[in-house]
């Protein structure tokens, strides 16, 4: 990581940074095994869940039946029915969300090194309320989670997570604006899991910095992350560009450029 910093940061080469990681074919090392199990264990998971999230039909229409005919045991009856399954599912996801939490925190503090404790007792139908709450619950986990580790570890530099994020920012826009790098990929799947990748960072980057991604002294590339976005097809890369647009924290400070605002627009 150090290295891949210095390479990133280093202002004498003509033509950026020369690299590619390839993400089809990487393998784990030993001294990794322990933390990509458990982030692959997620993963893996992560698949369903976001199947049953697109099957989620709610029970809204048994619920007002319910609502508007009180002494109507039948269809009382219905709506306990067709809800009970549903919060059976609902603290599925909210369970996978803890999970997720405790996957990226690992996943910090094995690129970061410092010593994690993060022990948070509250009662579960409450928390679940806060975060179904949460226009984006997962992405909220996620920012969370990485407040949480800078917040929770003082005698580590902040920079040493932000530094992380924006080499991983960097890593997957240089690999996308390269015909050379999208050449080696196989799979569109691959393209569009850097592109995720590289918004994902950002964001986390724009809650966990003081003054955010989107300001002129931050490490990111704002202008050439959302050129890579715009580049690509619409359809593929809009949800992408909404998440910028709704999901950071500072796009709208007066210290955000008006040509990044316009290129969010």
């Amino acid at each position: 990581m150090g290295n891949l910093l210095k390479v990133l940061t280093c202002t004498e080469l003509d033509q950026g940074p020369n690299f590619f990681l390839d993400f089809e074919n990487a393998q784990p090392t030993d001294c990794e095994r322990e933390v990509w199990n458990q982030v692959n264990a997620v993963l893996q998971e992560s698949e369903s869940i976001l199947s049953d999230l697109q099957a989620y039909k709610g029970a809204g229409q048994e619920i007002r039946d319910a609502i508007q005919n009180p002494n109507d045991i039948h269809l009382q009856e219905k709506a306990w029915n067709s809800v009970c399954p549903l919060v059976v599912r609902l603290k599925r996801f909210y369970e996978f969300s803890l999970r997720l939490e405790k996957a990226l925190q690992s996943l910090l503090e094995s690129l970061t090194a410092p010593h994690i404790e993060n022990e948070v007792n509250n009662e579960m139908a409450n928390r679940m309320s806060l975060f179904y709450a949460e226009a984006t619950p997962m992405l909220k986990t996620l920012s969370n989670a990485t407040t949480s580790f800078v917040s929770d570890n003082k005698t580590l530099p902040i920079e040493n997570t932000t530094d992380c994020l924006s080499t991983m920012a960097s890593v997957c826009k240089v690999m996308l604006e390269t015909p050379e790098y999208r050449s080696r990929f196989t799979s569109e799947d691959t393209l569009m899991f850097c592109m995720r990748v590289m918004v994902g960072v950002i964001i986390l980057y724009d809650h966990v910095h003081p003054v955010g991604a989107f300001c002129k002294t931050s490490k990111m590339d704002m202008k050439g992350c959302i050129k890579v976005l715009k580049e690509q097809p619409p359809d593929s890369v809009e949800g992408l560009l909404n998440a910028l647009r709704f999901t950071t924290k500072h796009l709208n400070d007066e210290s955000t450029s008006k040509q990044i605002r316009t290129m969010l627009q």
